[in-house]
């Protein structure tokens, strides 16, 4: 017991220099919402040190319970401008990215870069320029707050929109061996000198990136199809780092959008189930060996730019010019999404638990469907429909879901809480209620399972 105690103790006093150090001065960001464990946050001040990060950042990350050792971590990021880089507090907190880090003992960890909406965003999305540094010094960091110091030795599943894709692929090629998959939505690093930005210095691709999987997730509307307009240079910049990995032997993808421009939309469906696939094949087995080679065997290829796949064996064009999806299951899945998005599912959620009852007010806990997420919680009392929680999905780009999304694939603030209030209860009256999650393909959960009657109270 007494060694338990001091463990306790020095952890939290761990925690207070830590917090202490990374909060010596107040961000300019509110920094919403709280940060309590499961979830840890540090912060660190901007410096003025050249190659050293110029913006402050505050690194939230979610662990999940009950796991002992970590076996990875799942990155979230953000993309550019003021309203991107604040939608990153909330990106440890997503109930679907979690589900996927959940089911690989992996944490989920978000960046919120506080950068100025006129500042030049490649000040951290270039991670030459300070970024990489001090991603890692938060892993130690977060490690020693939260009892999991493996946090700083794990391998990287990396997600990225935008400037956070040109910081994710970024990072590949600086550290392939640390990364086990890298999603980049609407943003790739720069492997030409580009004159309109000519301060941004080239990468090099070694041959060790060629070996991790990569997806490059464009919208039609950035340059596919619409070849004007803001974004239109998104799609000739894909081009050139997909021609580049590729014509290499590259394990590198393509899934065009056909929806959007640069909102994230429908990504999530695709790219959850492609990371989890990289996850499963790649991760060691034990924490401090090498990430496995991702199997090549059962590959299959499709026209970047088409609707169709076919097993590499089949695959009649040049397989170098050819996007390289892992297997079958994803090749399917791919072909679906790049038609309208509509991947299938035919798994339910699962039930939601802990169902309790404070008064009127009836909580639950629940765990997203790794495919297609939460859309809504179906109340019921004494065994008919009640209420269901929201009353209306939103979501401005893409399917409707519980906890909605910002513009860079993050929950809205403040955040949806698994709640409902039975106004309509009489005092002293017995009920029984149950939750059933629906997800957002419409599939339904069995209802969860009080262990007793609910009584609510005056």
């Amino acid at each position: 017991m007494l060694r338990h105690m001091v463990s306790f103790c020095g952890r939290a006093l761990l925690l207070l220099a830590l917090t202490t150090t990374a909060f010596a001065q107040k961000s300019s960001y509110d920094v919403f919402p709280d940060a309590e464990p499961p979830y840890y946050r540090v912060r660190y001040e901007p410096s003025t040190k050249p190659g050293e990060l110029s913006f402050g950042v505050n690194y939230t990350v979610w662990i999940p319970s009950h796991v002992k050792t970590l076996r990875g971590v799942v990155v979230h990021q953000h993309g550019c401008g003021e309203g991107s880089c604040k939608s990153g507090l909330t990106g440890a907190f997503d109930l679907h990215w979690q589900a996927l880090a959940k089911k690989h003992a992996c944490a989920l960890l978000a960046p919120a870069y506080e950068q100025p909406q006129a500042a030049d965003c490649q000040m951290w999305c270039d991670p030459r320029n300070g970024s990489d540094a001090a991603f890692q010094k938060c892993l130690v960091d977060l490690g020693k707050m939260s009892g999991h110091p493996e946090l700083a030795q794990v391998p990287w599943a990396l997600w990225g929109h935008s400037g956070g894709g040109h910081w994710a692929g970024g990072m590949v090629l600086l550290h392939p061996d640390r990364v086990a998959a890298a999603w980049l939505r609407s943003g790739v690093p720069l492997l030409e000198p580009n004159p309109a930005r000519p301060l941004i210095k080239p990468h090099q691709i070694p041959p060790a990136a060629l070996r991790v999987p990569v997806m490059c997730n464009p919208g039609t509307k950035e340059g596919v199809t619409v070849k004007d307009g803001r974004f239109a240079g998104v799609w000739p910049a894909n081009e050139i780092f997909f021609h580049g990995m590729r014509g290499k032997g590259g394990l590198i993808g393509v899934a065009v959008d056909p929806l959007t421009a640069h909102e994230c939309g429908n990504q999530r469906y695709l790219a959850i189930p492609w990371l989890d696939t990289c996850l499963g094949l790649r991760l060691p087995s034990s924490n401090g060996e090498a990430l496995k080679a991702m199997p090549t065997g059962n590959a299959w290829l499709a026209s970047p730019t088409g609707f169709k796949a076919v097993s590499a064996t089949d695959f009649e064009g040049d397989p170098m010019q050819a996007a390289w999806l892992p297997n079958e299951l994803i090749a399917r899945s791919w072909m679906q999404y790049v038609k309208d998005t509509n991947v299938t599912d035919t798994t339910p959620p699962p039930a939601p638990i802990s169902v309790r009852l404070n008064g009127t007010t009836l909580t639950w806990q629940s765990t997203a469907d790794l495919e297609s997420g939460l859309a809504h919680f179906i109340i019921q009392r004494d065994g008919k429909v009640l209420a269901t929680v929201p009353e209306q999905g939103k979501n401005r780009f893409g399917r409707p879901i519980f906890q909605n999304l910002q513009y860079s694939d993050t929950p809205t603030q403040p955040l949806v809480l698994m709640q409902f209030t039975d106004a309509s209860a009489q005092p002293k009256q017995a009920h029984i209620y149950q939750v059933i999650a629906v997800n957002t393909v419409g599939l339904k959960s069995k209802p969860s399972q009080p262990k007793s009657r609910l009584v609510p109270t005056e």
